[in-house]
């Protein structure tokens, strides 16, 4: 194990016999808030202090096991246990690891995906709905709900906006890195001589903001319109003013909702995804005072960067942030984005842990 490693692990030992003193006080146990927060850092320190005493435990056996190699009657017992430590050592090891890195708390909460069609006209519209496609099969493969909380629809079929709201287990943490520029390149549907088209959708993936921290917006601060839905929906859909567009005067975002049957269910979603949007933003400009915005193994994660290319004649993905290339396109299109979302993760973790140990 890396030197510095091992004294992040002995600072989390010497951080449980703290909280072990301090929640045994009468004083602590008497202040409900304090004693909720110490236990939450309890049962967190807990896990990465039993982990690092089953550790310290396996180096011990395999030290005593390396004492037996020179006994002929116990030396074979011995390199199977030696063996059988190492491999568990290992396991050990990255486990630590992982769980050492910082977390994001909005890892674990649901996520709002909007898809934005880009520059491609009618192909990259229909482009923006086989990305929401993409999005919808992985969410139904892995259990997760899926709401559209509002869709743009283009003339042709696709989606010139659509945003989706997404809950489940870790959904933000799975996808937060799918935002970004996406680039296809096929043959479009609309293209009659067989030439290969490049165009391109940005996805954004926000966290649904936390009730008890969310933004309380201020109604002097919103100018709500309603106005006739427009698309696809059959006799009701033109016949009341039941869309909401709602825009937060100092910053301009805008947030629109037509999917529903009434006008105040359109505006309880259209507020969701403004509050969303806010907070996002809000976000990016703490990441940009702390760091510049990270540009390394990630990327910036800025909805102008292109961060994935979908080759269609070669049935390739190529994500280029990691330069992780996958052959089965046709697979991935269809939702079997495991592979790629945990290639990602995978990269982040250890770009963290380089992060860790220069700052250890």
């Amino acid at each position: 194990m890396k030197p510095f490693l091992r004294t992040q692990l002995e600072r989390y030992a010497q951080r449980l016999e703290e909280l072990d003193f301090l929640l045994s006080r009468e004083d602590i146990m008497g202040d409900m808030q304090k004693y909720r927060s110490i236990s939450r850092e309890h049962a967190d320190v807990t896990a990465v202090a039993g982990r690092y005493q089953r550790y310290l435990q396996t180096e011990a056996d395999i030290a005593t096991a390396r004492e037996m190699l020179d006994d002929p009657d116990m030396a074979e017992m011995a390199q199977e246990e030696i063996a059988s430590g190492e491999a568990d050592l290992l396991k050990l090891e990255d486990e630590l690891q992982r769980l050492l890195l910082p977390k994001d708390p909005d890892d674990a909460r649901p996520a709002y995906v909007e898809i934005r069609a880009g520059t491609g006209g009618d192909e990259s519209a229909l482009f923006a709905a086989d990305i929401a496609r993409m999005y919808t099969r992985y969410a139904a493969n892995v259990g997760w709900k899926v709401e559209i909380m509002s869709a743009n629809e283009s003339e042709i079929g696709g989606y010139k906006e659509i945003v989706l709201r997404i809950d489940g287990d870790n959904v933000y943490g799975a996808l937060k890195f799918e935002s970004g520029g996406h680039r296809v390149q096929r043959v479009p549907a609309t293209e009659t001589q067989g030439r290969i088209h490049t165009s391109a959708c940005t996805v954004a993936v926000m966290p649904e903001p936390d009730e008890t921290a969310a933004i309380t917006l201020n109604p002097a601060d919103l100018r709500i319109d309603t106005f006739r839905a427009s698309g696809a929906g059959g006799q009701h859909i033109n016949k009341t003013d039941s869309a909401v567009r709602v825009v937060h005067l100092p910053t301009g975002i805008v947030a629109e909702c037509q999917d529903g049957r009434s006008q105040h269910s359109n505006k309880a979603k259209a507020l969701q995804v403004l509050q969303a949007r806010i907070q996002e933003k809000e976000r990016k400009e703490r990441e940009a005072k702390e760091a510049a915005l990270r540009k390394g193994l990630i990327g910036s994660g800025d909805r102008s960067d292109r961060i994935r290319t979908y080759n269609f004649p070669q049935g390739r993905l190529t994500d280029h942030r990691i330069n992780l290339t996958l052959y089965k396109l046709l697979n991935i299109m269809e939702g079997d984005l495991g592979d790629v979302i945990e290639a990602l993760k995978q990269a982040r973790e250890a770009e963290l842990l380089a992060e860790l140990e220069v700052n250890a």
